[in-house]
């Protein structure tokens, strides 16, 4: 298989074939959680965007010589709150993803995954944002990437 050949969108885990055998997913469930990813996505592409928006106007302002430190740290709080809305809007689409899972599902792929909803650096909550946005490349951290089994 070539680097740019995928089963599913990065982070779709739910999409592969193994890891649907192994945790035992319903139709019905994958549908819900393709819903769940579908839902989120728009908000958080623009999320993303705004993000970057905010980092982008921040830059000049560090970059100035002197820097205009009150403008700098308006800015500054405008970084911070964009990436706080980010990280929340991403959080609410992984426990809805969570959530339709049961509980014996969500031990079978925390225990194939690491200590966490995402493993150890593998981004899932608290994780930085990629350059792709959702779906795109670099967002593999968006959506819990799949378990290894």
């Amino acid at each position: 298989m070539g680097e740019g050949f995928r089963i599913a969108p990065a982070g779709m885990w739910w999409k592969i074939p193994a890891v649907v055998q192994r945790l035992g997913l319903t139709a019905d469930q994958t549908k819900k959680m393709d819903g769940i990813f579908e839902q989120s996505r728009l908000q958080l592409i623009d999320l993303k965007a705004n993000l970057e928006k905010q980092n982008t106007l921040l830059e000049p302002l560090l970059s100035a010589n002197p820097p205009d430190t009150v403008k700098a740290m308006a800015q500054i709080d405008k970084v911070a709150t964009a990436r706080a809305e980010l990280e929340k809007a991403d959080a609410k689409m992984l426990l809805g993803i969570r959530g339709v899972l049961t509980p014996e599902q969500w031990t079978k792929l925390h225990a194939g995954h690491g200590a966490g909803f995402g493993g150890p650096g593998t981004g899932g909550f608290g994780a930085g944002h990629g350059s792709g946005g959702p779906g795109g490349p670099g967002a593999s951290h968006l959506v819990t990437p799949a378990p290894q089994f």
